[in-house]
């Protein structure tokens, strides 16, 4: 169950989630959070949905399908963080993947410091996985100097696993240079070369890479097969950054059903 807000371009957002989903061999269910007025460049306009439809939306995927994960994106305001947090109370079990989406790629902003402190206290404590990239890894922890200490404070708020992206530094000008933290320290550092494009909706599409991969597997998963995992929803994300196109006048597309056209014989 991808729980995120409507891109009309299809860049990001649920269209980005379903085509990762379906692309990795799921079923999704997609929940909306928000309505968007955006294109490839930048986000126009936020309407998110009321939080009673937000849940009514999700309650009744649930008492109907069996939801082997939950993948969550753009909420929107903080009464949809805290139905959200009432929602995931009542499916504990159900790994949570979560991409705290707080800017769009063109810049403008899609959390306030409200939406933010509730998810620090509401729903970091219940993920299972959090996806931030380096400047959302600092916005969530404003009290750490480092990456490293964000990524130590935002366990201690109690994610499972926090896996920084590292596509906003300037650490190698060849190389994005991600790390995989849990248990209090550094589990892996992925390194993965530079491609020379922007992309809308590259965050969306490793999140639910990750969600379709914890939903195919059989919990708990041992923390020494979990690097093997996100290394696995990092290559899928890489790949179809790669084979990405220009559908518009901002950024590229990720390209999730990459495969299908090499298995046709096209390059």
């Amino acid at each position: 169950m991808t729980l995120a807000g409507n891109d009309p371009s299809g860049g990001a957002g649920i269209s980005a989630d379903i085509e990762t989903l379906v692309s990795l061999g799921c079923h999704p269910a997609p929940v909306i959070t928000a309505l968007t007025v955006q294109d490839t460049r930048n986000v126009q306009a936020l309407w998110p949905v009321a939080a009673e439809e937000l849940l009514a939306q999700a309650r009744a995927v649930l008492e109907d399908v069996p939801v082997a994960a939950f993948k969550i994106g753009v909420i929107g305001n903080t009464e949809n963080a805290f139905a959200l947090h009432t929602l995931l109370n009542i499916y504990p079990n159900i790994p949570l993947v979560l991409d705290p989406v707080l800017t769009a790629g063109g810049g403008t902003e899609l959390a306030n410091t409200a939406l933010i402190e509730t998810m620090q206290t509401l729903l970091l404590p219940l993920t299972t996985v959090l996806t931030p990239n380096s400047t959302e890894a600092r916005r969530l922890a404003p009290e750490a100097d480092t990456l490293e200490a964000c990524a130590m404070a935002l366990l201690a708020r109690g994610c499972r696993y926090v896996l920084i992206t590292g596509g906003h530094e300037a650490e190698s000008p060849t190389e994005i240079i991600n790390r995989l933290y849990g248990n209090n320290r550094l589990l892996e550092t992925y390194r993965w070369p530079r491609l020379p494009a922007d992309y809308h909706g590259s965050g969306c599409t490793l999140a639910a890479a990750i969600a379709a991969l914890l939903a195919q597997s059989h919990p708990p998963i041992p923390e020494d097969a979990f690097p093997a995992l996100i290394h696995r929803a990092q290559d899928y994300t890489w790949r179809s950054l790669q084979a990405g196109y220009r559908a518009g006048c901002g950024q590229q597309i990720p390209n999730r059903l990459y495969w299908a056209e090499t298995s046709r014989g096209n390059p």
